[in-house]
Formats: structure tokens, C-alpha cells, sequence
């Protein structure tokens, strides 16, 4: 029972027994055989034969070791040693008695989930030789490929023009950051109509960037002696630097007024785009 407002923080324990040795004013403060340290002798209450001792004056504390301020003798008796604890602090908390429902949402709870991939500017926490710190999304798991997407296409396309003209096989991804690349891949068959002309393919980012060269493009069907036929071979690394969604389309053309084909007798041809974190 409290006379006024119940205390309701505090670590209340009470000392092991304590046996009076004639002729001495020290001893060790002890728990469960463990040694305590109180938070000072105002946070104590010592009850010597019977009486209550004043903190200070009749009694002080260092460490774990109780003084009084005089000798006890044979027959004195500690009848117990109460230490309150800091009344005023919360103290250590029992483990597994702290919820999430506790915690603020701006600490590391696991509460709130992250739907969607991170962006470059969100943080990790990594163990660095023991020491936590923070580490931003951009510079996690670069290389590690995040999204694939592929498209194909199998009826044949022709084209006697010496500019690229678009063919029908295309792709659009949405990268996730701005500092990821997009790997394209584009494979299929090509056919000149004769040695006097040769069929050049590339690859342009949303109908607008031809991402090879303007006159020899990225793959290159090279003609001797009457029509010929090959494959289409085009890797390219993109950096588009964009989070909108990016188109990548094949596009062809001849090097002379001769029809080139694609997707030979109905042959397929295939786009895929990888989008790599940068």
C-alpha cells in the first residue's frame, strides 16, 4: 500500500541475507548470490535491528559494498536490505516484454512492409566487423538482374529501303532505378536478295535513339555472290536512365535498292531485355 501516487517503474529487489561480523562496517550486496550494485543509498531501504536506517547518515554505498557508518557488533541484526532501483527511470526492460505495438514507427519494428522493389536512395542496415550501419539500395546488389522480359515475332518482313525502317519485333521494360541498365538481346535471320546488297540491323530506344552505328547498325549481313542468308546476333548494354517505361524495337534496312527480309520463311526472331541494377 502507497500513501499518494503508486510508483510504477523501478527495479525492486531484495537482498540475500546479510550476517553481521563482530567489529565490521562493510558488506557486499548480493542477489540470488549475485553481487548488486544499488543506484546510490537514496535508493535503498536498510533496516538495522529493527529500525529503518537514514540513507547517508547512518549507512552509504559504493559498488556493492554496504558501509555503515559504525561497527556492528555480536547481536546486531540486518533484518533486510531493499535496493528500489531508479524510481525514475524505466531501467532495463524484461526480455520479450517489448512489443512493436511500443515502438515508434521511424525505428526498425518489421512492421511496415516495402511492396515494391527499393529505390536507389532507401537504406539497408549491414553488420560491418560487429559495428551496424546504413547502406544505400544503390550500391546493394549491383549486376544482379531484377527483370527479364522477351517478346518474339515469326512472320517474315521485307524492305528495299536504305534508311531503317521499324520491324514488328519489340519490347518494353520499366526499369526500376535510373541507375540500371537494360541488357537487350535480339537473335533471328536475315536474307539479301543479291550480292549487291547487304541487310543491316539495329536496335532504337522509343523509335527515336538508334543504338548503333547509323550506317552499319549493330548486326550486319554481308553478301558475295548472290542472296545470302544469316543470322541476327545484337547485344547491347542500354543506360536509359529513365523509370517510364522504354520501348526497344529492331529495325532494318538495305545497303542498296534490294529487298533484305527478316524473319526468313517465317522464321522467328526474338527480343529480350534484362534490366541489370546499376
Amino acid at each position: 500500500m502507497y500513501i499518494g501516487k503508486e510508483p510504477i517503474v523501478g527495479n525492486f529487489q531484495k537482498c540475500d541475507a546479510i550476517t553481521v561480523v563482530n567489529g565490521q562496517a562493510a558488506y557486499t550486496l548480493q542477489v540470488s548470490s549475485t553481487n548488486v550494485v544499488p543506484e546510490s543509498a537514496n535508493h535503498m531501504l536498510v533496516s538495522l535491528n529493527g529500525i529503518l536506517q537514514a540513507p547517508v547518515t547512518s549507512f552509504s554505498v559504493s559498488g556493492s559494498t554496504l558501509t555503515f557508518v559504525s561497527n556492528l557488533a555480536t547481536g546486531d541484526v540486518i533484518d533486510f536490505v531493499i535496493l528500489l532501483g531508479n524510481v525514475l527511470d524505466l531501467g532495463t526492460p524484461s526480455d520479450g516484454t517489448v512489443t512493436n505495438a511500443k515502438l515508434a514507427q521511424d525505428i526498425i519494428s518489421g512492421e511496415t512492409e516495402l511492396a515494391v522493389a527499393p529505390a536507389s536512395t532507401d537504406e539497408f542496415l549491414v553488420s560491418d566487423a560487429g559495428t551496424l550501419k546504413r547502406v544505400d539500395a544503390s550500391l546493394v546488389g549491383r549486376g544482379k538482374v531484377l527483370q527479364v522480359v522477351s517478346a518474339t515475332y515469326g512472320t517474315q518482313e521485307s524492305s528495299s529501303s536504305t534508311s531503317f525502317v521499324a520491324s514488328s519485333l519489340t519490347a518494353s521494360i520499366t526499369p526500376a532505378s535510373t541507375s540500371n541498365k537494360v541488357l537487350i538481346m535480339v537473335s533471328g535471320t536475315q536474307t539479301t536478295s543479291n550480292n549487291l546488297s547487304h541487310c543491316v540491323t539495329t536496335i532504337y530506344r522509343d523509335g527515336t535513339t538508334n543504338l548503333g552505328d547509323s550506317s552499319y547498325g549493330i548486326s550486319y549481313a554481308y553478301s558475295a555472290g548472290g542472296s545470302t542468308h544469316s543470322g541476327i546476333s545484337m547485344n547491347y548494354l542500354d543506360s536509359p536512365s529513365t523509370t517510364s517505361s522504354t520501348e526497344y524495337k529492331m529495325y532494318y534496312k538495305a545497303t542498296a535498292a534490294h529487298a533484305s527480309f527478316i524473319q526468313n520463311g517465317g522464321a522467328l526472331s526474338t527480343i529480350i531485355l534484362m534490366e541489370i541494377a546499376g
